[in-house]
């Protein structure tokens, strides 16, 4: 050691002692938390009095034409969040409700539903048949991917790369943004069209079929 140099700290003598693919794995282990903890749950509770109206207090709509929040993924929230803010997501009845919110409030609001627990829906018996065979299985022939790719086969989606959570959820609703997609009306799926690529090669049949199995999957 020269004289201008300074005393390793402990910390990082241990970690040099270590494998690089360990360091990193620490590192990214160590990171996870704060990188989770964007929103406040508490402070969004208090933000959510207009959101209630419509998707009820803890997240759980009353009407099947609206989606229900509790439980949903929390990154997948802010994103849709942003999108309506910003556009990208046109929603009529959440025109300009989300203007004068800042970045914080919008996490905030994402982290308080997706700390809620999502009530159980029902699927109609005479649709489960054809519902679970496209949702599990698709339809190679008509290039139609199966459900259980992104959203896995429970309905409990891909948090990290904010597929969102679908079992539990409103029928109605589902249908509806299977035809949204479908029409075009709702483009925010990405530059991969995955989910307009899909819908478009459903017949109404199929879409009220795989809306009605997964509602019936338990979250």
């Amino acid at each position: 050691m020269t004289s201008n140099s300074k005393p390793i700290p402990k910390i990082a003598r241990l970690l040099g002692a270590l494998p690089v693919p360990l360091v990193f794995c620490m590192v990214l282990v160590l990171g996870a938390p704060a990188a989770l903890a964007a929103g406040d749950a508490t402070a969004g509770k208090k933000l959510i009095g207009a959101c209630a109206a419509c998707h009820g207090k803890d997240g759980n709509s009353a009407s099947p034409a609206n989606p229900k929040l509790a439980g949903q993924g929390e990154a997948y929230l802010l994103k849709q969040l942003r999108d309506i803010k910003s556009g990208a997501r046109e929603i009529a009845l959440m025109a300009g409700q989300l203007d004068r919110m800042s970045e914080q409030q919008l996490e905030d609001i994402a982290a308080y539903f997706a700390s809620q627990t999502q009530t159980a829906g029902v699927a109609q018996p005479e649709l489960v048949e054809l519902g679970r065979e496209i949702y599990r299985n698709g339809n190679h022939e008509r290039g139609i991917a199966a459900c259980t790719g992104c959203h896995g086969p429970a309905g409990l989606g891909n948090a990290p790369a904010k597929y969102p959570m679908i079992a539990g959820q409103h029928a109605d609703y589902i249908a509806q943004q299977l035809r949204h997609f479908a029409e075009g009306r709702r483009v925010n799926d990405g530059e991969g069209r995955v989910m307009r690529g899909i819908a478009e090669r459903l017949n109404e049949n199929e879409i009220k079929a795989i809306a009605s199995y997964i509602e019936g999957l338990r979250p």
